[in-house]
């Protein structure tokens, strides 16, 4: 059977992880969790199934609503029935729309999972007691499937359990396509601006919930907003990123340039509920048309480089106005305007480390991270000469590029 297309369907979650907690929950499946959050990668978690529903069918929608399922083979994962059955429904989701499958060896050879052998194969020959001889053989066959995908074995990493973890999670990422592209491949520490904002945006949570980034020009707000927004907007419903260029656009369109005008305010909704909803010509008519069209949407709303606290009240005036989880991001080197907006959760864009500035430098100059021999010195000067400002570094960086010491280096 040929998979359908999973590029049009609506996914609940990045990632399902299927496991034995007995094996795992205390160590690895702790640090796994907190790396995928620190990717901002959404993964389902057993706890979210509300008591008074039925487990396993929440689980069947965990996992078919997953683009990837990772799956941790451990001593006891054959012990679980519901672990097998799980395996079941991944190889199902496979088979039927490409679900991504990644396995992981936890403490097991791989040939004892794939041939049912050694303690894993015990435990599994326990576990069938009592079962049919077709529940039996379909086990067998998912266990066999899945352990010769190509995956992961702890034994194999000579770095610890963080490195293998960390693996782990850049493959998702990788197969998510979410890996930082060319646009930000020259931006060093972005991963952990990331991480940081992760924190403040708490994505777990359904209140709505507006953050700000803030710090002064040239600081690299807008590379990671854009990072952000690349990350995020496939779990929302509705998502745009706006900047004071597409404000400046909307309003040259009209014919008064004043933004605390209540036609221009129209104007300025129109615009962006037209864009977020992707129609044509969004009707609005009076200024609670964004509360009536999306108090039940959950959105990503990424406001970059606004001064205009007019514009500000005018899109995002109040939570209320936005459905259950939305997140509305707001980029300035205003604090006080995200003050006034009563936005509190501010993450402030700090100058990078020397040794960050340095390879900012590098990757802009030389396409690498550190200063090829001969350059080491003089990279050190120039980087230092110009200051911590990333877009400094990289506009400095990308003018030397290609030019012996003699030329343009020399007169830095």
């Amino acid at each position: 059977m040929t998979p359908s297309s999973s590029s049009s369907r609506n996914w609940l979650y990045d990632v399902f992880l299927s496991f034995s907690g007995e094996d795992i929950r205390k160590n690895f499946l702790t640090h796994f969790l907190k790396e995928l959050d620190r990717k901002l990668i959404s993964c389902f978690k057993d706890s979210e199934i509300e008591r008074s529903h039925s487990i396993w069918p929440e689980l069947v929608q965990a996992i078919r609503g997953s683009k990837i399922a990772v799956v941790v083979f451990s001593k006891n994962y054959a012990f679980s029935s519901w672990c097998l059955n799980e395996l079941l429904e991944i190889l199902n989701c496979k088979e039927e729309f490409g679900q991504i499958v990644i396995p992981v060896f936890y403490g097991l050879d791989p040939s004892d999972v794939r041939k049912q052998t050694g303690d894993f194969g015990k435990i599994f020959e326990k576990t069938c007691n009592n079962k049919t001889e077709e529940v039996k053989n379909r086990w067998k066959e998912a266990l066999t499937d899945v352990a010769n995908i190509l995956g992961y074995h702890p034994q194999n990493c000579d770095d610890g359990e963080a490195t293998l973890i960390e693996k782990i999670v850049n493959d998702v990422l990788s197969k998510l396509s979410l890996t930082p592209s060319n646009d930000f491949e020259e931006f060093p520490g972005l991963e952990d601006h990331i991480a940081e904002m992760s924190l403040l945006l708490d994505l777990e949570s359904e209140d709505v919930r507006m953050v700000g980034i803030w710090g002064p020009p040239g600081i690299g707000k807008t590379t990671i907003a854009r990072a952000l927004f690349s990350r995020l907007s496939r779990r929302y419903q509705g998502s745009i990123f706006i900047d004071s260029a597409t404000v400046s656009k909307s309003i040259r369109k009209y014919s008064k340039a004043n933004t605390d005008d209540y036609n221009m305010k129209l104007h300025l909704q129109k615009t962006f509920l037209s864009k977020l909803l992707n129609i044509k010509d969004a009707k609005v008519d009076h200024l609670g048309a964004v509360r009536d069209r999306l108090k039940d949407m959950k959105v990503l709303i990424l406001i970059d480089d606004l001064d205009d606290k007019v514009v500000l009240d005018t899109l995002v005036g109040q939570n209320e106005w936005f459905g259950r989880g939305s997140r509305i991001i707001v980029v300035t080197n205003d604090k006080h305007l995200l003050r006034s907006h009563g936005i509190d959760c501010i993450y402030e864009v700090g100058i990078p480390s020397e040794e960050v500035a340095l390879e900012i430098f590098c990757r802009n100059a030389f396409k690498k991270k550190s200063p090829p021999e001969g350059f080491e010195k003089l990279s050190v000067e120039v980087a230092s000469h110009v200051g911590s400002l990333p877009l400094g570094l990289q506009v400095l960086g990308s003018s030397l590029r290609g030019m012996d010491k003699r030329s343009g280096w020399q007169r830095c």
